[in-house]
């Protein structure tokens, strides 16, 4: 079952104790079905418990409503109806509307309590809802065909700090929440309180995940350092040997040289433990960083001596002229 199934059963599961928030329910139904007007209303669904909810609050309501499933290519869909002509006058009554409206709109007069607009968004959220796995993204949408409530859905989801965003995907209106934290709220103000405790442990889960890579890429980071660093001192004490200059460093220099080749791969603080009496980390660090000049300067010295040869060789004599002179 997929984490939006499991959030709309969730929601099933909630009581509506208030008339007035069974008149919120029920309105949703008819905002966010097929169709609302005065032919009647019209929900579609492949969820058999929420075309029985629709039919349930409606019969709260004093108006009867019918279920029966239908085969689609893709399996069963339910259809909760009111069409009878006497119980579409009761509904068109009880929520304010005439059924003639040239545009629906959502009329604030059927929220009379705090209350009234969570049942109301939750579902809204049963009818035309989804959401992603929190495995894979945080995100909440609505989907409308009518662009007019979907400005009044984010609007209602506005004023309870949801953070919502609109936009147009494939001709239908959408409605979307992303943030993990309002997602969470929003989870628990529809009544799915286990689903917003699901994306809770996945969002820690993730930062934990993020942080631990960001630890181990930094302690990779540091130790391509170190063993950088290691490789060119041992460079250096190796091109100091060739040339027999070694012998002529002083002799701190030559304890830190051949305790470096003893131990190639040791960190530097643990190879600065090893000398009696044991050096710091950084008089260590200088000790190495001495050799790899005095290398340095040896090198340079090599790659100069071939020019400073060509200059100190003598000039040739200038040749003696021969031509004789005029009489």
């Amino acid at each position: 079952m997929s984490f939006s199934q499991d959030v709309k059963n969730e929601i099933l599961h909630r009581k509506i104790v208030r008339s007035c928030c069974v008149t919120a329910a029920a309105y949703a139904v008819a905002c966010f079905g097929k169709y609302f007007d005065d032919r009647g209303v019209v929900l579609q669904t492949e969820n058999e418990g929420i075309a029985q909810l629709a039919q349930k609050l409606y019969a709260r309501c004093g108006i009867t409503g019918t279920v029966i499933s239908k085969e689609r290519g893709t399996g069963l869909i339910y259809e909760f109806s009111v069409k009878d002509p006497e119980q579409v006058q009761k509904m068109l009554n009880l929520f304010g509307h005439t059924g003639r409206e040239t545009t629906l709109r959502i009329r604030p007069d059927c929220f009379k309590c705090q209350k009234c607009g969570s049942f109301f968004i939750s579902t809204a959220f049963l009818c035309c809802g989804t959401a992603t796995d929190p495995e894979k993204e945080y995100n909440i949408e609505f989907l409308s065909p009518r662009h007019s409530l979907s400005q009044q859905l984010e609007g209602i989801l506005a004023q309870y700090e949801f953070n919502p965003h609109r936009a147009v995907r494939k001709g239908a209106n959408t409605v979307y929440v992303k943030s993990s934290d309002h997602l969470e709220d929003l989870l628990t103000f529809m009544g799915a309180g286990n689903a917003a405790m699901r994306i809770m442990e996945q969002r820690m889960y993730n930062d934990m995940r993020n942080k631990t890579n960001r630890l181990s890429n930094c302690e990779t980071a540091n130790m391509g350092k170190t063993v950088q660093a290691a490789v060119q001192v041992r460079l250096a004490i190796e091109t100091l040997e060739e040339a027999g200059a070694l012998e002529t460093l002083p002799k701190p220099l030559q304890q830190a040289a051949r305790l470096r080749m003893q131990y190639p791969e040791m960190p530097l603080a643990k190879l600065a433990e090893k000398f009696d009496p044991p050096v710091s980390k950084a008089g260590l660090s200088h000790r190495f960083k001495r050799i790899q000049e005095a290398a340095a300067r040896l090198n340079a010295a090599a790659s100069a001596q071939p020019e400073e040869q060509e200059n100190l060789k003598e000039p040739e004599p200038a040749g003696q002229d021969i031509t004789p002179s005029p009489q």
